[in-house]
């Protein structure tokens, strides 16, 4: 077992060796009931809810763990339909309310969400569950939104934990207990931690879970989740390659095996899955999810040089944008695809002309209009307008400042900025001060993960500094930097790409030809009147 705090590793042993003698849930009702197992997956949540009642509360259930809120809503309140005195269902409505449980370290929750849940919690209190485990479960989601006013979502999220971990530990064979905790130590991960403490606990008892309920589309889900990381993505292909086979009804768990398959390069399995996701949350009107998987969709075809079916998915981002609605739940998940699909676009295929006209996508999220000033500011770089680079360095600036201290956000954002200072250093020909620059800011991204709302940064750090290098004519150091960005995101287009240059120019023909056919097998589809770089490829390895 990882190296882990004492009390956690007593409470995750606990866990294990509780799903491992039994993957059945408590026994509040003595029939056990399950929904909608073709198209949601298997669920038995039991309660003491009728038996009329359960059934469809193991369905709302299903939808939580799928993220499908809105109709997990409308499901719970069918249950107390059913069951008026279903304290549990508004316990459900609580939980959905809140929402993906990744989102504490961004923008706090808007004030209307916080107060709707905890509207449901007084409700759930108010009906007082027949229970000790249910209303143990209640004053665990409670803790989501107790003073919310005055305390911030991360802080809250971290008493949810904990309150989950007692829950576990006092009932031992409650294996949905044990998934909502192993979600809920994902939702509290420090992304700095590159030890991935909580990941690593809650991968422990999720795959012992699964070894027990592999139908169940929580556990699927969050073993994505967790291991989303590139040291830990290999141990999540079986999830990643279940899940939408499990819940093929949800928009959301047809997206999510692509957080898996974007880590390991498996591109076309990206683009096809996510082809679906958007299709299913299209017919659910949620734009914002559609958006979120189009853009996991646009950087698999970005990858592959499937450029035209690329410049396909911004015609589509152009016609959902308008429709976002900013007050609901996946709002920010949306108006930041918008922005990363619009400046990827650019970025992905060196069209430096064109990321510098981008359109900034002006939101309440600072972070979400740095996409579009780093795009901009990357590319004025790259043309020499230093005018115009300065001007959209210094909005980034403002967004930084924005964000407040050390943030997360604040301190991604700041890696922009100095990347495109470092280009900008550069283009003037302040070559050592630019690469100086340049280390440092894919040292300091290399420390910390991505979020969950993106596939991966808008440009590597590590990658542009392979870039700046290759143009500085360092080749060696160059293909340095090249390896490890091709090792820690595999399958990268312009990483490749990039290794088999500097090693072409390095005089290390043969390596250069394997970085070279490495190229035109990630992008066997691409388009025939393609890229420059392919044909470059073709011409190499047709003469080596």
């Amino acid at each position: 077992m990882t190296n882990i705090p004492a009390c956690l590793r007593v409470c995750t042993l606990l866990v294990l060796v509780s799903l491992s003698a039994a993957c059945q849930a408590p026994t509040d009702q003595a029939t056990p009931a399950v929904s909608d197992e073709s198209t949601l997956g298997t669920v038995d949540f039991l309660t003491t809810c009728s038996t009329e009642a359960q059934p469809q509360f193991n369905r709302g259930v299903a939808l939580l763990h799928s993220f499908w809120f809105g109709e997990a809503i409308d499901t719970f309140n069918e249950v107390l339909e059913l069951d008026p005195t279903c304290a549990m269902a508004e316990w459900g409505i609580a939980k959905a309310h809140w929402g993906n449980p990744l989102g504490s370290s961004g923008p706090k929750r808007r004030p209307e969400i916080l107060e709707n849940g905890w509207t449901a919690v007084e409700r759930a209190k108010a009906l007082r569950a027949k229970s000790e485990r249910e209303r143990d479960y209640i004053a665990a989601v409670s803790t989501l939104y107790a003073d919310h006013s005055t305390t911030s979502d991360g802080s809250r999220s971290l008493a949810y934990e904990e309150a989950m971990r007692a829950l576990v530990t006092k009932y031992s064979d409650d294996t949905e207990a044990a998934i909502f905790y192993g979600m809920a130590l994902n939702g509290t991960a420090d992304p700095n931690d590159k030890t991935y403490k909580n990941q690593l606990i809650a991968g422990e008892i999720l795959e012992t879970a699964f070894e027990g309920q592999p139908n169940h589309p929580g556990i699927a889900h969050y073993l994505i989740h967790s291991y989303d990381t590139p040291a830990l993505a290999d141990r999540a292909i079986e999830a990643a390659r279940r899940y939408a086979a499990i819940a093929p009804a949800a928009p959301h768990a047809l997206h999510m095996p692509s957080h898996t398959f974007t880590r390991l390069g498996f591109w076309q399995e990206s683009i096809d899955t996510n082809l679906k996701s958007a299709d299913a949350a299209l017919a659910d009107d949620s734009a914002p999810e559609a958006l979120h998987a189009l853009d996991y969709m646009i950087y698999g075809y970005l990858q592959t040089g499937q450029d035209a079916a690329a410049k396909g998915v911004i015609d589509r981002v152009n016609a959902l944008r308008a429709t976002i609605d900013p007050k609901s739940g996946y709002g920010l998940a949306g108006f930041y695809a918008v922005a990363a699909i619009q400046a990827r676009y650019m970025l992905e295929r060196g069209d430096w002309a064109g990321a510098a006209t981008l359109e900034v996508l002006r939101t309440p999220t600072p972070f979400v209009d740095a996409i579009g000033y780093f795009a901009r500011a990357i590319g004025a770089a790259r043309q020499g307008d230093q005018n115009s680079a300065q001007g959209d360095i210094a909005q980034l600036v403002r967004a930084r400042d924005a964000l407040g201290g050390n943030s997360y956000w604040a301190t991604k954002v700041d890696i922009q900025r100095e990347a495109a200072e470092a280009w900008a250093n550069f283009a003037e020909g302040n070559t050592d001060v630019a690469l100086t620059m340049m280390r440092n800011a894919a040292d300091r991204e290399d420390l910390t993960e991505k979020s969950g709302i993106s596939p991966g940064p808008i440009a590597p750090a590590r990658e542009l500094l392979g870039q700046m290098l290759l143009e500085a004519g360092r080749h060696d150091a160059a293909l340095e930097a090249f390896e490890v960005t091709t090792t820690e995101e595999p399958g990268r287009f312009r990483g490749i790409y990039g290794a088999a240059r500097a090693a072409e120019l390095g005089g290390k023909t043969a390596l250069a030809n394997q970085y070279y056919s490495a190229l035109l097998e990630v992008a066997a589809k691409a388009d025939e009147d393609g890229r420059p770089e392919l044909s470059e490829a073709r011409a190499f390895v047709a003469s080596n």
